[in-house]
């Protein structure tokens, strides 16, 4: 049997039916709807295509829970930036298991951190903005899930 293989899109670049169908197992999941025929008829799709897809479709925030997940950030190499980095991470319930830091060059230095996430008392959304945001933070990604 063939390993599944995943990728990470933008919501932007995806068929609209994908959009659809993880907006249909949301209504499913919190009540909004009954059935799949009607999360199915509200966000304009068959119960067919719900089907044909909702194994496939997730949103990548629902995917982190009990996952490691491996960000790189590239930080300007100036003090305290390193340590209110880290503090995000900390904040956010994310458990850090590796960090790895290369040596600074032309005032930036490469971090790359592997955390376990299933005790985050904020959304992957949240603390990405909240990194991304961060005095210090050139660049900010997840280079694996």
């Amino acid at each position: 049997m063939e390993k599944k293989k995943y990728f990470i899109v933008s919501a932007e670049a995806l068929p609209e039916v994908f959009i659809k169908v993880a907006e249909a197992k949301r209504m499913l999941q919190v009540g909004e709807a009954r059935t799949v025929g009607e999360a199915a008829a509200v966000v304009g799709i068959s119960r067919s295509a719900f089907y044909k897809y909702k194994d496939a479709v997730q949103p990548f925030q629902d995917m982190k829970a009990g996952q490691i997940i491996t960000f790189y950030a590239l930080l300007k190499d100036n003090p305290g930036v390193l340590s209110s980095y880290l503090s995000i991470f900390a904040n956010s319930g994310a458990n850090i298991l590796t960090i790895n830091q290369t040596i600074p060059t032309n005032g930036c230095a490469g971090v790359t951190i592997s955390a376990e996430t299933s005790e985050m008392v904020e959304s992957l959304d949240e603390m990405i903005a909240r990194v991304s945001a961060a005095e210090g933070v050139l660049k900010f990604e997840i280079l694996a899930a």
